[in-house]
């Protein structure tokens, strides 16, 4: 069947979406990537998701601003997807939506939310949506995070060693799959979060994020300020764990940065990107990662890239398109993997990875333009996956 998938992480710029056909062949799922594209965020409505993202206080109506305005702009990804990529041609759209919150509490999250309103999407394309794929994981009692894992685990079995799965979006995130256990996925830490928040911050808007990592590159690290980040007690919860902007946001760097003065602007991007590289490096050492397959925009950023290959000096990096998945639409295509296993009544997520009490079949199901018509139940989940070239 064809997919289409929509993504937009944490940095909350722009929706992107990718499209490809899947088949189930015995124990093997077959992905033929069919291309990806992104839409940027309109300027009004990425600054309102700005202004909403805690800690700040929103209100019921911005609430629902947010979650028509981002269904709108996803279904308009939709729709140049089905229309560029799909020629016309698709059966089912699989849509992540916008996280405003994720609710962790001592570790445990108590829930999930994300906003844009899948019947824009199913409206504009006619097509079946799934959508709010998290909370199913998370009334499993799992963290519902980090999805992709599913995706990752199903690529990475074919590697010798022990091969981890790194995507550098605004947070971080790792899924290691070792011979002869279960796989492992977790949340990392900030991966572009505090670095982007800080080049708004000290920019006054004007830049969104360090284009390449020039500035860090300018600057050097500082090593007392890189102590206090790294002494925060989320690095040293077991996993399965999971955060996000609910912890790693502006206030939380105003306030290390208030015990740390004194530091120029570059010097503290360097910080902040070595911060990313020692917490990546640190879980990979911790689980005896042999190979690292890397995706998400935090690969564009050349300093943080060779900060990663200076810590992990023993541990080859390759991008993720090495495997067939394009680093930038590999989340995108994820959720194509997920939402083909939710229409054929697999599970889609990974109890080890999540900490779920059991595997769930996650998302709900939007009807589109006809009579929703589900495939009969596959037999068995695959153990596998082939991208087709």
């Amino acid at each position: 069947m064809r997919v289409i998938g929509l993504m937009s992480g944490t940095s909350y710029d722009a929706v992107e979406a990718a499209a490809a056909d899947l088949t189930l062949d015995g124990d093997t799922l077959r992905l033929r990537p069919l291309g990806h594209l992104s839409v940027p965020y309109p300027d009004d409505l990425r600054n309102l998701i700005a202004a909403a993202l805690p800690p700040a206080t929103t209100t019921a109506r911005t609430m629902c601003a947010l979650d028509t305005g981002i269904g709108q702009t996803f279904a308009t990804a939709a729709e140049r997807a089905l229309s560029e990529l799909c020629a016309d041609a698709a059966d089912l759209v699989v849509s992540h939506g916008q996280t405003l919150y994720h609710w962790v509490e001592n570790g445990t999250v108590q829930g999930t939310l994300q906003l844009g309103q899948p019947a824009w999407i199913a409206q504009r394309t006619g097509l079946p949506v799934i959508s709010d794929l998290r909370s199913k994981d998370v009334a499993a009692g799992g963290q519902g995070a980090p999805l992709v894992s599913m995706t990752d685990t199903l690529l990475l079995g074919v590697l010798p060693g022990t091969p981890a799965a790194l995507n550098l979006g605004g947070i971080a995130n790792i899924t290691v799959v070792a011979p002869g256990t279960a796989p492992l996925a977790f949340d990392i830490g900030p991966g572009n979060a505090l670095l982007d928040t800080a080049v708004r911050h000290f920019t006054g808007g004007a830049e969104q994020y360090d284009v390449d990592g020039r500035r860090a590159g300018a600057g050097r690290p500082d090593a007392g300020l890189l102590r206090l980040l790294l002494s925060d007690p989320y690095y040293r919860r077991p996993a399965p764990k999971s955060t996000g902007k609910e912890h790693f946001h502006l206030p939380y760097l105003q306030h290390v940065l208030v015990r740390a003065r004194g530091l120029d602007t570059d010097d503290v991007l360097a910080t902040l990107t070595r911060l990313t590289a020692v917490t990546v490096a640190d879980a990979c050492r911790a689980h005896r990662v042999t190979e690292l397959v890397v995706s998400g925009g935090g690969t564009r950023n050349r300093t943080l890239m060779e900060m990663i290959t200076e810590e992990l000096p023993d541990v080859p990096l390759r991008p993720s398109d090495d495997l067939g998945l394009p680093s930038e639409a590999k989340e995108a295509l994820a959720f194509t993997v997920l939402g083909f296993l939710t229409f054929h009544g697999l599970p889609g997520a990974l109890p080890s990875g999540t900490g779920a009490r059991h595997a769930a079949l996650l998302g709900s199901i939007t009807p589109g333009r006809f009579p929703l018509r589900l495939p009969q139940p596959a037999p068995r989940p695959p153990r596998g996956l082939r991208i087709v070239v």
